[in-house]
């Protein structure tokens, strides 16, 4: 089973040929991925239309690219997958529709991925992973906690109030100056600084439910900021060691509460998974460690090329869905929002259209 999958739901234009065999092992014939920081630096954050003209651009090239890598023609694929959401919904109508053009001539099926599911779904492509698990997905755009049940069965154990985890790392960058994108320059200046001299708040710590907040947190680190002004390098690399401190607190209880919710519901977790930009965190990854430890399950990161968003992750969740018979028409639609569990409820106090979609 061969599947091409096309991935533009933000930055990043990437496609990818991904083998599914009988047995369900898998093998990545080729991933290439094009990322926008470049263009999008200069606005300190990802500017929609900038990022669907880029993607109008490239994505022919990155497509033929991927094809090439795998040393096969199109005939040869047995469906092509796209994301079709959630995310910035200029992009994801460029993805779609070339994958809808790429099915159309090819008489090949279409399948439409939800972004999230392919995250969800990442470490059955590195490990083969048996269900159920749990998720912990964490990016610029989705901070959940997630029971990972089987290919199209999800439910969502915790979400974000507010905002998204690398968003608040990306704030917290932009209003101490440090360079897009913001995640990386805060961890490497935390590196450098000391968690103890700021006592910034650890939001939703003790709540039985396992959701996140991190609104008040970044507003504190601001509140911090302005009084301190104007700011030394030690300052920022403090106040950046101090968020992220908060930050590893907050997950772990979270984390914690979660897994217990997991267990009461499904049984022990056969693993607990990380996924997005924000696993690719040192600190973060440290802690989620601890977190699995104490719950006495096994932690699985994917390599941080696939935590990230790639054009893999949607071939294989693709992939997955092939192999159980599910196909899209044609007709189907490009999302901005997309729940990936259809019973889920927006928790209390929710403000943020992107987070936990």
């Amino acid at each position: 089973m061969l599947v091409l999958g096309i991935e533009t739901t933000c930055d990043e234009t990437a496609a990818a040929v991904v083998e599914r065999q009988a047995d369900g092992q898998a093998r990545i014939l080729s991933n290439v991925v094009r990322s926008q920081i470049d263009e999008h630096a200069r606005f300190g954050g990802v500017v929609p239309e900038i990022a669907a003209r880029a993607h109008v651009d490239l994505l022919d090239g990155i497509v033929d690219s991927a094809m090439k890598e795998a040393g096969l023609g199109y005939g040869q694929l047995s469906a092509v997958a796209a994301a079709a959401g959630p995310g910035l919904i200029g992009g994801v109508i460029v993805g779609l529709t070339t994958a809808k053009a790429i099915a159309m001539v090819h008489d090949t099926p279409l399948i439409a991925v939800n972004h999230l599911e392919a995250h969800a779904l990442t470490p059955r492509l590195t490990c083969a992973l048996a269900f159920p698990y749990c998720l912990f997905l964490a990016s610029g755009g989705h901070t959940q906690i997630v029971a990972v049940v089987g290919v199209g069965e999800y439910v969502r154990l915790g979400t974000t109030v507010d905002d998204a985890m690398g968003e608040a790392f990306d704030k917290v960058a932009k209003m101490l100056s440090l360079p897009y994108p913001g995640g990386p320059q805060v961890e490497r200046a935390a590196a450098g600084g000391d968690p103890t001299r700021f006592a910034f708040p650890r939001p939703m710590l003790g709540r039985p439910d396992a959701n996140f907040s991190l609104s008040g947190l970044k507003t504190a680190v601001r509140n911090e900021a302005s009084r301190l002004e104007p700011l030394e390098p030690q300052d920022i690399s403090d106040l950046c060691a101090s968020f992220q401190a908060a930050v590893l607190e907050s997950t772990a209880d979270r984390l914690t509460v979660g897994l217990r919710l997991f267990q009461e519901r499904f049984g022990t977790p056969r693993a607990l998974v990380a996924a997005g930009g924000v696993a690719a965190n040192h600190a973060i990854r440290s802690a989620l460690q601890d977190v699995a430890a104490k719950a006495q399950t096994t932690l699985i990161i994917p390599p941080p090329a696939l935590c990230t968003d790639n054009g893999a992750m949607i071939a294989w969740a693709g992939a997955e869905r092939l192999a159980l018979g599910l196909t899209d028409t044609l007709e189907a639609p490009p999302r901005a929002r997309w729940l990936l569990d259809a019973n889920a409820k927006a928790p209390a106090g929710h403000t943020n259209s992107r987070a936990g979609y």
